[in-house]
């Protein structure tokens, strides 16, 4: 199933939760609350709702690739979505409306499971529990973007966020948060099976593995390590086999998908309204310009990659074909045309481009129903390897985590790494970057070990870890909240 498909009962919905995308005016006041959380479908709704705004995190994919040294903004011209264009240079501020859309939006979704976690007592019914552990889920995932992105940010937890509430809430510290963070996704994982009957739904594995990810960040080694190794030996999960094949249309929601984001193609969106699409906008976005031949289609020429990323991969290393397109070779062999954008580099993310063949309606490059891949099971197992080492838990279990995937990668063991301490966390850090490549990870990985002023040209260090808040959302909330070091 390409979505989570229910009867949306939205026409209640719809004056619930707005299209307003303001941090400050997020959800209506109490309108049709008592008239709503009566029956489980009122519940279920809901839930979907919460649901939909993961579709709008193909923006955070997309900048988190670009803000790293993965991929440049390309795009048509230098002007093509400045604030696209500043974030890949550095010079990001915070009137910038591509970090607005991922602050308004993230908060949308944390407002939507608020929502629900305000009347969880209200009604009773069978299986409640697992609705709540989604909605858990999702908070957590919507704060976890949130602190990703800005670092201590306005919290709320049981209740909605309502008009006036922002004049009175402060910043709170990462660190509460996180714990937060971690208080519902030991819920979720404790209260939900590690197989779903409607694929698209959270599970135990999902909850287990961005719980795993949650403490990783924090550099909780020992607790990162107990609960993916876990979910590597309990869980459902293995490598796909064929890595050709994973991002492909036909085979979404495959035993490595331990989280996807559902895309459809059923609604189509437009520019002044990208987070209405149920499409993966990304997908356009990154598309080749002005492309004529076989396989792919058009699209928009964001988001290229670099000759360094390229040239991470060693030789042998089968996943470069289907990570990255060389559209000069590949228009070499096919006889396909096409442009040549900004800072074009010659290499497309191939992961995340649309196919022939794919069903749109409306704008085609808005409707792509390419699935994301949040977390894959090659995900979970380099994050097991990195606590282990790091933590200086057992280097021996790290490596035979990290030869999986590298096994996968290159068909034999010949090219399996034997190192151990410091030489190893090398070994998995370079392995993090040409397996997740093009899925939006780098950035905040280089962050996180603090590597980013190292690698990214224009990183300030104690300035560029977090973005800056919106300066709009600061002045509606009262010019109470300092603005990050730096902006």
């Amino acid at each position: 199933m390409k979505r989570i498909q229910f009867k949306y009962a939205i026409i209640a919905l719809l004056i619930i939760f707005s299209c307003s995308d303001d941090f400050v005016n997020v959800d209506s006041q109490d309108q049709n609350s008592e008239d709503f959380f009566n029956t489980e479908e009122d519940y279920q709704s809901a839930l979907i709702a919460a649901y939909d705004m993961l579709q709008s995190t193909y923006l955070n994919v997309m900048l988190g690739e670009i803000a790293s040294d993965n991929t440049l903004a390309g795009g048509e011209s230098a002007i093509d979505v400045p604030g696209i264009q500043e974030i890949d240079d550095m010079v990001h501020t915070p009137i910038n409306q591509q970090l607005r859309d991922i602050w308004g939006w993230m908060y949308s979704g944390v407002n939507r499971t608020n929502y629900i976690m305000e009347f969880k007592d209200k009604t009773d019914f069978p299986g409640k529990e697992g609705v709540i552990a989604q909605t858990r889920f999702l908070r957590a995932y919507y704060y976890f973007e949130l602190v990703k992105w800005f670092g201590d940010v306005p919290f709320v937890v049981d209740r909605r966020i309502l008009f006036g509430d922002q004049y009175t809430l402060p910043r709170t510290s990462k660190a509460t948060i996180y714990a937060q963070m971690e208080d519902d996704l030991i819920y979720a994982a404790s209260n939900l099976p590690y197989i779903q009957a409607e694929k698209g739904r959270v599970t135990k594995g999902a909850a287990q593995a961005l719980l795993g990810k949650v403490y990783l960040y924090q550099n909780k080694f020992p607790e990162a390590a107990n609960v993916l190794e876990d979910l590597i030996n309990n869980g459902p999960h293995d490598l796909l086999t064929d890595y050709s094949t994973m991002f492909e249309n036909d085979n979404e929601n495959n035993i490595e998908s331990v989280f996807e984001v559902q895309y459809t193609d059923i609604e189509g969106a437009g520019f002044g309204c990208l987070q209405c699409s149920e499409g993966n906008v990304a997908v356009g976005f990154n598309g080749i310009r002005n492309y004529a031949g076989p396989v792919f289609e058009s699209g928009f020429s964001f988001n290229v990659p670099t000759q360094e990323v390229v040239d991470e991969f060693e030789d042998g290393d089968n996943r470069l074909q289907t990570a990255i397109l060389d559209i000069n070779t590949w228009a070499t062999n096919t006889g396909a045309t096409f442009s040549t954008g900004y800072e074009h580099t010659g290499y497309f993310n191939r992961k995340y481009i649309a196919r022939q063949g794919d069903l749109n309606t409306g704008d085609a490059n808005l409707t792509n129903p390419n699935n994301y891949r949040s977390i894959r099971f090659a995900d979970v197992l380099l994050m097991a390897a990195e606590a282990l080492n790091r933590g200086n838990i057992d280097d021996a279990r790290a490596r035979f985590y990290l030869n999986r995937v590298r096994e996968r990668a290159f068909g034999n063991t010949t090219n399996n790494v034997t190192s151990s301490g410091a030489t190893l966390t090398t070994a998995i850090y370079h392995e993090r970057r040409v397996e997740l490549v093009g899925e939006g990870h780098h950035f905040f990985d280089l962050v996180r070990t603090g590597r980013a002023a190292n690698e990214i040209d224009g990183f300030q260090a104690g300035k560029n870890e977090v973005f800056p808040i919106p300066s709009i959302e600061i002045q509606l909330a009262g010019n109470q909240w300092e603005q990050n070091p730096g902006y």
